[in-house]
Order: C-alpha cells, then sequence, then structure tokens
C-alpha cells in the first residue's frame, strides 16, 4: 500500500480512498501511515457525528485548529430554501474551504433518500405508467413553481 501511494505520487497522479469510517483507515497501522502521510487533498463530509472524538481525527489528519473549525462547520447553517450539502477540501495544509454542492431539483430527486420523497417520486410514476422520469421532471417543476 505504502509502496503504490508512493509510485502514484512519483508520477504525478493521486491515489484516491473513500471510507464512511475513518476507523477503516486508522485501524490498520501500514494503512494510516501510507495513507495520510502522502495525501496532499483531504475532502471530508459531514463529521458532526463524530464531533466527541474530533480531536482524535484531527491531530491523524494533521488538521490546524482553522481546518478543524471549517469541518464543524459543515451543513450547520444551510440555507434551507436551496438543495445543497457542504464539503470541505484541504489541498496540501496550504489551503482549505467548505464549497457547496448543489445539483438540480431533478437530480435531487433522482437520488434522495428521504423516504417521503422517493414515496412522492414512485407515487406519480405509478400515476403516469410507471415512467420514473417524467415523474422527476414533474416534481422538479412543481418545486421550482413553488419558489
Amino acid at each position: 500500500m505504502l509502496s503504490l501511494h508512493k509510485t502514484v505520487r512519483k508520477y504525478f497522479g493521486e491515489a484516491i480512498v473513500v471510507t464512511q469510517e475513518v476507523d477503516d483507515i486508522i485501524s490498520s497501522p501500514v494503512v494510516k501511515e501510507s495513507i495520510i502521510n502522502n495525501s496532499d487533498c483531504k475532502i471530508l463530509l459531514d463529521q458532526r457525528k463524530y464531533m466527541n472524538k474530533f480531536d482524535q481525527i484531527q491531530a491523524l489528519l494533521g488538521l490546524t485548529e482553522k481546518e478543524k473549525s471549517q469541518i464543524l462547520s459543515i451543513n450547520m447553517a444551510n440555507n434551507p430554501s436551496r438543495l445543497y450539502k457542504e464539503v470541505w477540501i484541504g489541498l496540501g495544509g496550504t489551503q482549505s474551504a467548505v464549497y457547496a454542492t448543489e445539483v438540480s431539483a431533478e437530480e435531487y430527486l433522482a437520488y434522495t433518500t428521504e423516504e417521503t420523497e422517493k414515496v412522492e417520486v414512485y407515487r406519480l410514476a405509478e400515476q403516469l405508467g410507471g415512467d420514473i422520469e417524467a415523474a422527476i421532471r414533474q416534481l422538479a417543476e412543481r418545486r421550482r413553481n413553488k419558489q
């Protein structure tokens, strides 16, 4: 793993590791060293569920106090009239910021995991002869017209 990361960087590439659980990375000393020490770009989503143990994550990732506060601010004050989530991106310890990632209403409805929204899409699709795409288009248009 360590050799892979070093080789990729040597050729100006970037190995990407994605996980939902930080413990997946830190449970193995070899993996931890190869991934953390060779990662110039770090991308973190909402970390509220780790708020009580974020000091440990901060130390592990080598984050500054400013970066910690940026990360813990993710999705804390989102505008309720917009469909977006926030993401923190840190580049080589020199630049970092929180960015909003916003998709169209159609994309949101296609991928939402909110049960009530999924039910709404499926009910309308059923009325439209099973056409989920048409249901998504109609619901998205209704949402835009509400605003």
